[in-house]
C-alpha cells in the first residue's frame, strides 16, 4: 500500500508541475499536498481499519473540500494578466503554450506582476502604436482601442470578415512591422467578441541562446525507449506466471514476456507518433516520444510503464491543428489496439464469474465492465462466452485492455487531455471547459458504480478545466472534423460504460 501511495504521489507531483506550476505562484509542494490529502486520509483509514469500507462521508468530504481549496490556492497565486499570456507558454504532452516567466518575456512586465501593482507596461512606444493601428484595415477588423496589460497588448474592435481572413491579414501586417517580436493571438472575449492579443514571443530569445536541436534530445528518447522495452518485457514475464526465481535460473524465459511488452509498446508508440507526425505536418515543433519506464512489481504496478508523452515547443496555430493533433493520438492507438485485443481475447481462458471478478483482476476479468470489450470478447470467443463467464486474460489481452484504458483516459474531454483539445476545437474554449466540468462529475458518479474509476475522478478534478487557446482560436472546424470529433466522444462512451444486462444476455 505504501509503495502504491508513493507511486501515486510521484505521478500526482508530475501532474501538478505540468499543469499549473506555470500559471500560479502558489508553491507546487502545497498544491501537491492538497491534491494528495484524500489519498492520505483513505490510506490511514485502511491501515487502521483493515478491509472495512471507507465511510461515505470520509469519501465525499475530502473529495469536495480539497478541489475547492486547490482551486482557491491556484487563483490566489495567479499573477495579474496571466490569462492573456497563455498562448506563449511551453507545453508538455499535448499543450502549446509557454511559461510567461520564460526568457524573452518583457522584464518590466514580470516586475509589475511580482510586485502586485497594476502598472501600465508599454511594450511598444507611441510611434509603434500608431503604426500598429495601420495593421488593422477597417474592412477586415475595425480597431476600436488598444489596451496595455502587463504581459500583452490587447486590440479590441469589430470583426468585419471571416476569422481566417482577418487573422491571416493582420498577422502578416504585424509580422512585417515587428518581425517575430510578438505572438499574435486571436480569441473570443467574455462578451463573445473576438479580440487580438500581442504577446512577447519567448521563443525569440530562447532560439538565440539555445540551438533548436539541443532541446529535443533524441538520445534521451532512445534510451527511455530501450529501458521501457526491458521493463515491459519483464512485466510480461511476470504476467505470464513466471516467478523471479524461475527467471533467474533461466533467462531464456524472457522470451515469454515479449508478446506483452511489444504489444503494449506498439500501442503507446503509435499513439504518440500520431501526435508527433500530425504536429510536424502543421510545422509545430515537437519532441520525439518520451517513454516512462517503471520497474515491474506484481500486485502493485505490474505494467512496466506509466505511458509516454511528447512535448510541443511552439504554439498551436489554429483550432483545426488543435483538433487534428489531439485526435490523431487516441485514434491511431485505438486502431492498433483493436486487433491486439481481439487476438489476446481469443487466446484467453473463460472462467466462472465470481465476486472478485472485475476490470483490474486479470485472472478473473469481467468483460461486461466495458460495452466495447464485451463486444470484442464475443467476437473473439463466440459461444465460449456466457453471461456468467469471466476471463483469465492472456498477457497480450492485458496489453490490449491497457490500450483501451489509455484511449479512454486520453479522450476524457477535460483540460489538456486529448479529449479536452477535441471539445475545445469543436465548441470553443469556454464551451469546452463547461463540457469538461460536466464530464468530471459524470466520472465521479460512475465511480460509485465501479470503484476503479475513483482514481480517474480524482485526477480529473485536479486538472485545469480549461484548455489553452490556439493562436487563432476563433475560426471554427469544418463538418468533417465535427463528425470525427463526435466519433471520438462516442468511442469514449462505449469504453467507459458497462454493458447493460439485457445486452449481455443477448450477446452471451
Amino acid at each position: 500500500m505504501l509503495i502504491l501511495l508513493l507511486l501515486l504521489g510521484i505521478f500526482t507531483y508530475l501532474i501538478v508541475r505540468r499543469s499549473v506550476a506555470n500559471i500560479t505562484r502558489t508553491p507546487v509542494w502545497l498544491l501537491w499536498l492538497v491534491m494528495m490529502t484524500p489519498a492520505f486520509i483513505w490510506t490511514i483509514w485502511v491501515a487502521l481499519n483493515g478491509d472495512s469500507d471507507v465511510p461515505v462521508e470520509l469519501l465525499l468530504i475530502p473529495f469536495i473540500v480539497c478541489p475547492l481549496l486547490y482551486w482557491a490556492l491556484i487563483q490566489w497565486g495567479r499573477p495579474v494578466g496571466k490569462n492573456l499570456s497563455s498562448a506563449s507558454k511551453n507545453s508538455s504532452a499535448d499543450s502549446s503554450v509557454t511559461d510567461p516567466t520564460a526568457p524573452g518575456v518583457n522584464e518590466r512586465a514580470i516586475a509589475a506582476i511580482n510586485s502586485g501593482k497594476p502598472e501600465v507596461v508599454r511594450p511598444i512606444d507611441k510611434e509603434e502604436e500608431a503604426a500598429l493601428k495601420n495593421c488593422f484595415p477597417w474592412s477586415i477588423y475595425y480597431l476600436r482601442d488598444v489596451e496595455y496589460r502587463p504581459q500583452a497588448l490587447i486590440c479590441r474592435g469589430h470583426l468585419r470578415t471571416s476569422p481566417e481572413v482577418a487573422y491571416k491579414t493582420i498577422r502578416e501586417n504585424i509580422e512585417k512591422l515587428f518581425g517575430n517580436r510578438f505572438l499574435i493571438v486571436f480569441q473570443e472575449g467574455l462578451d463573445g467578441k473576438p479580440f487580438f492579443a500581442l504577446v512577447p514571443n519567448p521563443q525569440r530569445q530562447v532560439a538565440e541562446k539555445m540551438p533548436e536541436q539541443s532541446s529535443f534530445r533524441p538520445g534521451l528518447a532512445a534510451g527511455l525507449l530501450l529501458i521501457t522495452i526491458v521493463t515491459t518485457t519483464l512485466s510480461g514475464v511476470m504476467l505470464s506466471g513466471v516467478t523471479s526465481e524461475e527467471l533467474q535460473g533461466n533467462l531464456g524465459l524472457l522470451v515469454q514476456g515479449l508478446p506483452y511488452g511489444l504489444a503494449l509498446m506498439a500501442i503507446l508508440a503509435v499513439h504518440e507518433l500520431g501526435h508527433y507526425l500530425t504536429a510536424r505536418r502543421y510545422r509545430i515543433k515537437a519532441t520525439l516520444p518520451y517513454f516512462i519506464p517503471v520497474p515491474p512489481a506484481l500486485n502493485i504496478f505490474p505494467f512496466g510503464t506509466f505511458g509516454a508523452f511528447i512535448q510541443m515547443r511552439s504554439p498551436i496555430p489554429n483550432r483545426k491543428a488543435l483538433f487534428d493533433v489531439g485526435i490523431a493520438g487516441p485514434l491511431s492507438g485505438f486502431i492498433v489496439t483493436v486487433p491486439i485485443l481481439i487476438w489476446g481475447l481469443a487466446h484467453s481462458t473463460p472462467t466462472s464469474l465470481t465476486e472478485e471478478s472485475g476490470i483490474l483482476n486479470f485472472e478473473s476479468f469481467n468483460p461486461s465492465a466495458s460495452f466495447l470489450i464485451a463486444l470484442l470478447s464475443k467476437l473473439a470467443l463466440g459461444g465460449q462466452l456466457t453471461p456468467t463467464s469471466a476471463l483469465d486474460l492472456h498477457p497480450v489481452a492485458i496489453a490490449g485492455c491497457l490500450g483501451v484504458v489509455i484511449t479512454a483516459l486520453n479522450l476524457m474531454p477535460v483540460g489538456q487531455l486529448d479529449g479536452g483539445h477535441i471539445v475545445h476545437a469543436m465548441f470553443g474554449q469556454r464551451t469546452g471547459a463547461m463540457i469538461g466540468q460536466i464530464a468530471r462529475f459524470l466520472v465521479l458518479a460512475l465511480s460509485f458504480v465501479q470503484r476503479e474509476f475513483l482514481v480517474w475522478a480524482i485526477l480529473l478534478f485536479f486538472m485545469p478545466i480549461a484548455d489553452e487557446p490556439a493562436l487563432n482560436d476563433v475560426s471554427e472546424l469544418d463538418n468533417k472534423r465535427d463528425f470525427w470529433g463526435l466519433v471520438a466522444l462516442t468511442l469514449l462512451v462505449i469504453i467507459v460504460l458497462p454493458a447493460p444486462a439485457t445486452m449481455t444476455r443477448l450477446l452471451f
